[in-house]
């Protein structure tokens, strides 16, 4: 007698597949372990440097600060944690996630895999704003303004230039963003050319290099608030990001009015840009390798990089400074030459990967 083996039960309805399933659950575990990280990473960078610090202090510390707990440390070793290398941890953390979320929504905009967020111009025209700020000598007080102002007034030349019949076509934005870029960066060097002496050719050189150096708690609210509020929008529009990828015929096809939501991207994108350049000054890399990173490990779907790509590029932000901090100390590295030197060749090597899976 031979017996045959019953089939098996179907899903019920609207069930997820396991593949869904299983995708999900792994997003959700890299989402959680790099969270984990992050917190390891303010917590160890904060202690790294010449004074002889325990992780415990920074948070006995942070504990005593918002009324949590009371500190036994002495007031030199909390004005050490508080007031000078918290805040620049938490600024390099919040301009890292900003740089890497507004990477991956402009490879998706553009359609452009070397895209990165000063493909727009917005990093020469943040450089502008601040060389001209420190050419006059109103000092460090009126910078961030300066750095935002030139980043978005950069970024209405760009979309002037490629707006063709009121529509913002990928390829003309992205030749537009060039030029404004290299005119930009002439004004830039005619300024220095003409009005730099003395020292100021120095402070000049590190803000263009990126620096976090002066990086107060005001800085890292600021872009701390960027990064929640126009990350929370972007996440929201996932999946109209998640179209775009397919081609401006499927988006449209799908019911979204194709130039209107690339303008209003863009510009969410000009304002986390413009946030962190005004505080940090222009740091590559970021934004163009950090992206393909996350992409390789969860996939293209957004509401699955854009939270994992914060995550990553808060915390590799945070040791490209930690580096640019101490590699040399007591002399200090700009911040962009550290993560150009890492960037470049882990680009590299994601390219490689790249073209040998195809």
């Amino acid at each position: 007698m031979t017996t045959t083996a019953a089939a098996p039960a179907p899903a019920p309805a609207g069930a997820p597949a396991p593949a869904v399933r299983r995708s999900g659950a792994r997003t959700t575990a890299w989402i959680a372990v790099m969270a984990v990280v992050l917190a390891a990473s303010v917590t160890l960078a904060v202690t790294i440097g010449s004074a002889d610090l325990h992780p415990l202090d920074v948070w006995r510390s942070i504990g005593d600060h918002l009324g949590l707990s009371s500190s036994s440390l002495s007031q030199l070793r909390d004005g050490i944690v508080w007031e000078l290398r918290l805040p620049r941890v938490l600024t390099a953390a919040a301009v890292g996630a900003a740089l890497a979320v507004c990477g991956a929504v402009m490879q998706t905009l553009t359609r452009n895999p070397l895209a990165d967020p000063y493909l727009l111009g917005l990093s020469s025209g943040a450089s502008v704003g601040a060389v001209a700020v420190l050419i006059l000598g109103i000092g460090w007080l009126g910078l961030p303004v300066a750095a935002f102002a030139g980043a978005l007034l950069a970024l209405l030349v760009t979309f002037a230039l490629a707006n063709r019949r009121g529509e913002l076509a990928p390829t003309r934005t992205v030749l537009a963003g060039l030029a404004v870029s290299y005119l930009c960066s002439a004004a830039t060097s005619f300024i220095i050319f003409w009005s730099a002496t003395g020292d100021s050719y120095r402070e000049i050189l590190s803000w263009l290099l990126g620096s976090l150096g002066a990086a107060s708690w005001t800085d890292a609210g600021i872009v701390w608030v960027a990064v929640v509020v126009v990350g929370a929008v972007l996440v929201s529009r996932a999946r109209t990001l998640d179209a775009f990828a397919f081609g401006d015929s499927t988006a449209s096809t799908l019911g979204i009015n194709v130039n209107a939501t690339r303008w209003t991207l863009l510009t969410l994108v000009a304002l986390l840009t413009g946030a962190a350049v005004a505080v940090s000054g222009a740091i590559g890399f970021v934004g163009l390798m950090l992206p393909h990173a996350v992409r390789f490990v969860v996939g293209s779907g957004h509401r699955r990089v854009l939270p994992l790509a914060a995550l990553t590029g808060a915390s590799f932000m945070i040791w490209a400074d930690t580096l640019a901090r101490t590699l040399f100390d007591p002399r200090e590295l700009p911040v962009g030459v550290v993560t150009a030197f890492l960037g470049a060749p882990a680009f590299a090597v994601l390219l490689r990967r790249r073209r040998v899976g195809r």
